[in-house]
C-alpha cells in the first residue's frame, strides 16, 4: 500500500519541479530583457542594474507581480537611446509608459502582449513602427504615440480592430497616412480619437453612425466628403475638422446636447448653417471661415467664442444677424433640394439674386428664368420653386434629379417651359396647363399622363418630347419596349411556375386531392383602383414552413392604403425605422396591415436598395416565422411596403421596455419559444429555402410577436443572397452594432455564421433582460458579449446575471443555464466554433418542447381519436403547429427527428439523427 502511495505521489513531485523550472524560467527572461533596456538608456535609469532581478527588490518605476514585470513608467525622464528587440516577451506586461522623453530608433512590436491595457509614447523621436506592432493586443484601452514627428509614414493596421476594449487613440502628428479605419466606429468602449496633423484621406467612415466617441481630433490634413455622419454622434463635446477639405452641409447638430467645441473653418462646406447650433446648451466655442456657407449670418447667444470672422471668405446673405431676402430664401430651398453643390455657393453670393447670380435672370428684380442644366447635380426637385411666383422658364435638364416633379409647379401662373430632360425622375407628371411647354424625354421611370389639357411638348434641337399635355405620341418608345419585354419576361416566367408546379405535384407521395388544401392570396390593383385577389391552392404535403407563392400582383393602391390608415395619421404610427415610418392600417378586405412609408428624397440610394431588397427576398420565401410581405406601392417619391401586422410590437419592447408598455414579464418558456421560432426562422433562410440567404441585421427590434407571443423575424432590407459554393460574402458593412460579428465587423466578409452571432447575442440578452449596450453599466460590464462569456468561465456565476423577472426554479435554471452555454458558443470569435442554425434549433427544440405522456382520462378527452378521419387529424396538427411536412416532428420540430406519414396513417418511420453532432456541447468547442 505504502509502495503505491509513493507511485501516485511521483507524478504529483514531477510536475512541481517542472512548474517551479517554467516559473523561473519566466521570470529570467523578464529580467533579461530588463537588463537590456538599462544597458540602452541614456542616463540609466536610477536604482536600475544591469545585473540584478528587476523585480526582487522591484527597480523604481517597475512594477511587478509574483516575480513578473507588469508595469514600465520612466515618463519625462530625459532619456535617450532605442528599445530592445524582444520587449514583446515580457508576456505579463500590462502598462508601458515611456512619454516625454528623447527615445528614437525602430519601435519594437508589441505583438502578442495580451494582457497590455496602457501605451504612451508621446514626445519621443521614434522612427518606425513594424507592421504586426498591434497584433494580438486583445486587452488594449489606451494608445498614445503623439508627437513623434520623425515616423515614416505609416497607415493604422487591420491588426487593431481585435483591441475591442479601446477607449483611447492618440496619434497626432505621428506620421500616419491612408483612411481613418472604419472598425473605430464599432469600438463601444472609445471615446478619444486624435489623428491630427497627420496625412489622413478620404473621409469620415459611416460606421461612426451612433458611435458614442467624445472627442474627435482630425484636424490639419486631407480628408474630403460629407460630414453629416457628425449628426448622429449623440456623446460629441469636442471635433476639430479644421483645416481639411470636407463639403456639403452641415448637419443638424440638435442631439449632439454635450457639444462645447466645434471648429469647422479652413473646409468646403456649404448651405446654411442650422439653427440647432445656436441652440446647443454646452456650445462655448465655434469656428466655420473660410468655407463657402451660405443664408443669415450668424448669430450666437452671448458668451459663445466665435474664433474667427464669421463672414471670412463665407457667401453670407448679409453681415449682420437677420433674414434673407425671400428671393434668396426660395433659392437656398431650391439649392438645399441638390445638396447645395459648391458650383451654386461659390457663385450665389451676397442679398440679391438680380445682382450676378450664375443661372438666375430677372426682369425688373423678378426672377423669371432658372437654367440649372448640365451641372451634374443630384437630389430632388424642390417644391419651393413655386414661390418664385414670375418664373417663366425652368431648366433643369441633363442632370441626376431623382424624386418626382412637384405638383406644387402647376401653380406657377407665368410658367411658359419646364425642362427635366435627361435625369433620373419619376412618378406620374403633373397635369400642366396647355400652355406650358413640358419636356421630359429622357427619363425612362417617369410616367405619362393622357388625361392632360393638352399643353404642347418638345426636347430642344430634337423635336420630339414627352408632354403632360395631350401630345400625339402617347405612349413613348421606349415605355412601349418596357412594357413588351416586361410582358415577355411574365410569360417566361409563368411557363417556368407551371412546369415547376407540374413536377413538384408528381414528386409527392401524397396526392394533392387526398389533402386538404389552403388558399394563399395576394394582393393587387383591379381596373377601378381597388384590390383584386390572385389565389394558388397547395397541399399540405409540402414542407411544413414554405408556401409557395406563385400568383397575383403584390401591388397595393395608394388609395387603399391611405384609407386604411386614415390618410396615414400620426395616431395610427406603430414605430419609426432607418428609413421610415410604420402606420397600422387594414385592407378593404378587414386585413391588419403594417405600412412601412419611405420618402425616396429622405431615403437616397441606400433606402431604395433596401426597399427592393425586401421585395426581392420577400417574395422568394415563406416561412411561419418570417413576417409575410402583402403588397407594395410606388407612388411618387414615396415608397410603401406592407406586411402582416403582428400586434404584440417587437422582442425588444418586451424584454427591456416591458414596464413602460404596461406588459406582463416574459415568462422562461415564452423567451424559449420565441428563441426557437427565431431560430426555425433562420434556419430556413440559411439552408431550407431554394437559395441561402444571411439577413445581417437580427436583433430583437427586428422580432415581431403575435398576440399569441409567436415571433416572426422582420426587416429584410440588408438580406444578402449567399452564392452557391462560396463560404463567405464580401459586402459593404452593414447592421447594428454589437451584433455584428467580428470577422463582418472586421474584414466585411459575411457568412451565415454571422446570422448565427447575432442571434446568440439575442440569447444572453433574453437570459439577463439586458441590451447590448448599457451605458448606465460599469465600464466593464457597458459590453454584453464580452462581459457575458466572462461570467461564462464559472457557471456559478450565471444565476447571479440571471434576469430577476425570471426567478427561476432549479428545473427553469437548469434550462436558462444551456441556453447560457449555447449563447456562448455562438459568440465564438473564430466563426468555424459557431454551431449552424439547424444545430441551435436541434439544441432549442427539446428545451421548448418537453413531451410528457398523457393520463388516459386525457387520452379519452384528447383530439388523438383513433375515430378521427386522416383530414381532421392534419387539421389539428396545423392548429397546434401551424403546417406541417418534411423535416419538422410533429412532436417536437426537431429537423432530425422527424415522422414520415404514409397516406393510409397506418405506419409511421422514424430516421435516426445523423452524425456530426453530438448532444453534448462538448462537440461544438472547435475540435
Amino acid at each position: 500500500m505504502r509502495e503505491s502511495k509513493r507511485l501516485l505521489r511521483l507524478p504529483l513531485f514531477i510536475f512541481i519541479i517542472f512548474f517551479s523550472l517554467s516559473i523561473t524560467s519566466t521570470s529570467a527572461d523578464d529580467a533579461s530583457v530588463m537588463q537590456k533596456l538599462a544597458k540602452v538608456l541614456n542616463p540609466t535609469p536610477k536604482g536600475w542594474s544591469t545585473n540584478s532581478d528587476p523585480c526582487s527588490p522591484s527597480w523604481p518605476g517597475v512594477g511587478c507581480k509574483s516575480g513578473r514585470v507588469i508595469s514600465i513608467n520612466l515618463q519625462s525622464l530625459s532619456l535617450s537611446g532605442s528599445l530592445p528587440s524582444d520587449l514583446n516577451t515580457l508576456s505579463e506586461l500590462q502598462s508601458l509608459a515611456l512619454q516625454r522623453n528623447q527615445l528614437s530608433g525602430d519601435l519594437p512590436t508589441l505583438s502578442s502582449l495580451s494582457n497590455l491595457q496602457t501605451v504612451y509614447l508621446d514626445n519621443n523621436n521614434f522612427t518606425t513602427i513594424p507592421q504586426a506592432f498591434f497584433s494580438g493586443l486583445t486587452s488594449l484601452t489606451t494608445f498614445s504615440i503623439n508627437q513623434n514627428r520623425q515616423l515614416a509614414s505609416w497607415v493604422i493596421p487591420d491588426d487593431l480592430s481585435n483591441s475591442a476594449s479601446l477607449a483611447q487613440f492618440e496619434a497626432s502628428n505621428a506620421g500616419v497616412t491612408g483612411t481613418i479605419p472604419s472598425f473605430f466606429g464599432r469600438f463601444s468602449s472609445l471615446r478619444d480619437l486624435r489623428l491630427s496633423y497627420n496625412n489622413l484621406s478620404g473621409g469620415i467612415p459611416s460606421s461612426f453612425s451612433g458611435s458614442l466617441i467624445q472627442n474627435l481630433w482630425l484636424n490639419n490634413q486631407q480628408l474630403s466628403g460629407p460630414i453629416d455622419v457628425l449628426g448622429s454622434m449623440t456623446q460629441l463635446s469636442q471635433v476639430w475638422l479644421q483645416a481639411n477639405a470636407f463639403s456639403g452641409p452641415i448637419p443638424d447638430l440638435s442631439n449632439c446636447t454635450s457639444l462645447f467645441d466645434l471648429q469647422l473653418r479652413d473646409n468646403q462646406l456649404t448651405g446654411v448653417i442650422p439653427n440647432s447650433i445656436y441652440d446647443l446648451p454646452k456650445l462655448v466655442n465655434v469656428s466655420f471661415g473660410n468655407n463657402m456657407l451660405q443664408g443669415p449670418y450668424p448669430g450666437f447667444k452671448p458668451g459663445v467664442n466665435v474664433s474667427d470672422s464669421a463672414n471670412s471668405k463665407n457667401n453670407f446673405c448679409n453681415s449682420n444677424p437677420g433674414p434673407c431676402d425671400s428671393r434668396v430664401t426660395v433659392l437656398l430651398e431650391v439649392e438645399g433640394a441638390f445638396g447645395y453643390p459648391a458650383k451654386l455657393a461659390s457663385l450665389w453670393t451676397g442679398n440679391d439674386p438680380c445682382s450676378g447670380w450664375s443661372f438666375v435672370s430677372c426682369q425688373n428684380s423678378n426672377v423669371e428664368r432658372l437654367n440649372i442644366a448640365n451641372q451634374q447635380l443630384g437630389g430632388i426637385i424642390s417644391p419651393a420653386i413655386a414661390n418664385l411666383t414670375s418664373l417663366k422658364v425652368l431648366i433643369l435638364s441633363g442632370n441626376n434629379l431623382t424624386g418626382s416633379i412637384p405638383e406644387s409647379l402647376t401653380n406657377l401662373s407665368q410658367l411658359q417651359t419646364i425642362d427635366v430632360s435627361n435625369n433620373n425622375l419619376t412618378g406620374k407628371i403633373p397635369v400642366f396647363p396647355q400652355s406650358v411647354n413640358v419636356i421630359t424625354t429622357g427619363n425612362p421611370f417617369l410616367g405619362s399622363n393622357s388625361t392632360s389639357g393638352g399643353g404642347n411638348s418638345g426636347s430642344g434641337s430634337s423635336g420630339s418630347g414627352s408632354s403632360s399635355g395631350g401630345g400625339s405620341s402617347g405612349i413613348s418608345k421606349s415605355t412601349r419596349n418596357i412594357i413588351i419585354i416586361a410582358a415577355v419576361v411574365c410569360v417566361f416566367a409563368l411557363v417556368i411556375a407551371y412546369v415547376f408546379v407540374r413536377r413538384l405535384r408528381k414528386s409527392k407521395q401524397i396526392p394533392l386531392n387526398r389533402v386538404e388544401t389552403m388558399k394563399l392570396t395576394a394582393v393587387g390593383p383591379s381596373s377601378n383602383g381597388g384590390t383584386t385577389s390572385g389565389q394558388t391552392s397547395i397541399g399540405n404535403s409540402g414542407h411544413s414552413d414554405v408556401q409557395v407563392f406563385e400568383s397575383g400582383s403584390l401591388i397595393i393602391s395608394i388609395q387603399d392604403l391611405r384609407q386604411g390608415t386614415d390618410n396615414f395619421n400620426n395616431a395610427n404610427i406603430v414605430g419609426r425605422g432607418g428609413f421610415g415610418v410604420v402606420y397600422k392600417g387594414k385592407l378593404p378586405d378587414g386585413r391588419l396591415i403594417a405600412v412601412k412609408r419611405m420618402e425616396s428624397s429622405a431615403v437616397s440610394s441606400k433606402g431604395m436598395n433596401e426597399f427592393q431588397a425586401e421585395i426581392a427576398v420577400l417574395t422568394k420565401v415563406r416561412h411561419r416565422h418570417l413576417v409575410a410581405l402583402l403588397g407594395y406601392c410606388i407612388n411618387g417619391n414615396e415608397n410603401l411596403l406592407v406586411y402582416e401586422y403582428m400586434p404584440q410590437g417587437t422582442l425588444g419592447q418586451h424584454l427591456f421596455d416591458w414596464r413602460e408598455n404596461n406588459y406582463e414579464a416574459l415568462t422562461w418558456k415564452q423567451r424559449l419559444t420565441i428563441a426557437l421560432d427565431v431560430g426555425r426562422g433562420i434556419e430556413y433562410l440559411h439552408s431550407l429555402a431554394q437559395k441561402s440567404f444571411i439577413h445581417r441585421d437580427l436583433k430583437p427590434s427586428n422580432i415581431l410577436l403575435g398576440d399569441d407571443m409567436r415571433a416572426k423575424v422582420s426587416d429584410f432590407g440588408l438580406v444578402k443572397l449567399a452564392p452557391e459554393g462560396k463560404s463567405c460574402v464580401e459586402t459593404r458593412l452593414a447592421g447594428t452594432f454589437g451584433y455584428l460579428a467580428p470577422e463582418y465587423a472586421a474584414t466585411g466578409r459575411v457568412t451565415t455564421k454571422s446570422d448565427v452571432y447575432s442571434f446568440g447575442v439575442i440569447l444572453m440578452e433574453m437570459v439577463t433582460g439586458r441590451k447590448v449596450l448599457d451605458e448606465s453599466q460599469p465600464d466593464e460590464r457597458t459590453h454584453l458579449v464580452p462581459w457575458f462569456r466572462r461570467v461564462l468561465i464559472n457557471k456559478d456565476n450565471i444565476r447571479k446575471v440571471v434576469d430577476p423577472s425570471l426567478d427561476p426554479d432549479e428545473e427553469t435554471f437548469e434550462s436558462i443555464l444551456k441556453v447560457a452555454e449555447l449563447a456562448g458558443y455562438c459568440t465564438s470569435r473564430e466563426s468555424h466554433q459557431r454551431p449552424d442554425m439547424g444545430h441551435v434549433v436541434n439544441i432549442l427544440s427539446p428545451l421548448v418542447e418537453l413531451w410528457k405522456p398523457s393520463s388516459s382520462r386525457e387520452d379519452e378527452g384528447s383530439n388523438n381519436s383513433p375515430h378521427r378521419s386522416l383530414s381532421q387529424v392534419l387539421r389539428q396538427w396545423q392548429a397546434n403547429e401551424g403546417t406541417f411536412g418534411e423535416g419538422t416532428s410533429i412532436l417536437g420540430g426537431d429537423p432530425y427527428h422527424h415522422r414520415t406519414i404514409s397516406l393510409d396513417a397506418t405506419q409511421t418511420s422514424i430516421p435516426s439523427k445523423p452524425s456530426g453532432f453530438a448532444d453534448s456541447f462538448d462537440s461544438m468547442d472547435g475540435r
